[in-house]
């Protein structure tokens, strides 16, 4: 879907964007292309993506390598963090 001049003029008044004419060709485009995305996002369509923990040859085993960095690199991270509890961030209380 392509949104056209005063579409991209209404989402940036509800953004409270002041947007030059220059700007609006580029917004025009890049908004276009997120409509877009959700769009087949919504409708499943994902040609030219590979699905979530498939491997090029098909396999579950570089998924499996994968999940396993995560976790090393989370005991990393959590080695400098500066408090931590029961592999859980421990962070100061903002809201009373």
């Amino acid at each position: 879907m392509s949104l056209n001049r005063d579409q991209i003029n209404s989402i940036a008044h509800l953004a409270r964007l002041s947007l030059t004419e220059a700007e609006i060709p580029v917004y025009q485009d890049s908004l276009s292309k997120i409509v877009d995305l959700v769009g087949r996002a919504r409708r499943g369509t994902n040609r030219g993506y590979r699905a979530h923990g498939s491997s090029a040859s098909g396999s579950r085993t570089a998924h499996a390598a994968r999940r396993r960095d995560r976790k090393d690199q989370h005991e990393l991270y959590q080695r400098n963090a500066p408090q931590v509890e029961a592999a859980l961030y421990l962070v100061p209380k903002v809201i009373e």
